[in-house]
């Protein structure tokens, strides 16, 4: 299983959304399993990752603040601000490393386009 990360600022649209999920996708190798798109539980109420991932068709799950916040030493890339906002070291990252489970690993670390960030993880074969 594979799972896209997602963050964003509040009320970015969903073409944003999709941009990022279109550019973590983009280098993916084929096969390797569903994929879904993750995020935090509060930000499962942003209309722009919600109507994504119903464009798509793809799966969407929240992880609660505690989840993520266990993934602290697995992330590559911390934000400060993101953790001034949230209390969380990161949401794309974390979400998707939640997704797949402790012996997954992170193909794919956080990256930013308009406002919102992506980030990817797959389990282990």
């Amino acid at each position: 299983m594979r799972a896209i990360g997602i963050g964003c600022r509040a009320g970015r649209p969903a073409e944003a959304v999709l941009a990022v999920i279109a550019q973590a996708i983009a280098g993916l190798s084929p096969g390797r399993g569903p994929l879904m798109i993750c995020t935090s539980v509060a930000k499962l109420s942003e209309p722009g990752i919600v109507q994504a991932a119903r464009r798509l068709g793809l799966p969407l799950h929240g992880f609660p603040p505690d989840v993520l916040a266990a993934e602290r030493a697995r992330l590559v890339t911390l934000s400060a601000r993101v953790e001034a906002v949230t209390g969380l070291p990161g949401i794309a990252e974390a979400a998707a490393l939640a997704a797949v489970g402790p012996l997954g690993t992170l193909i794919l670390p956080r990256f930013s386009l308009d406002g919102v960030t992506g980030a990817v993880a797959e389990d282990r074969p």
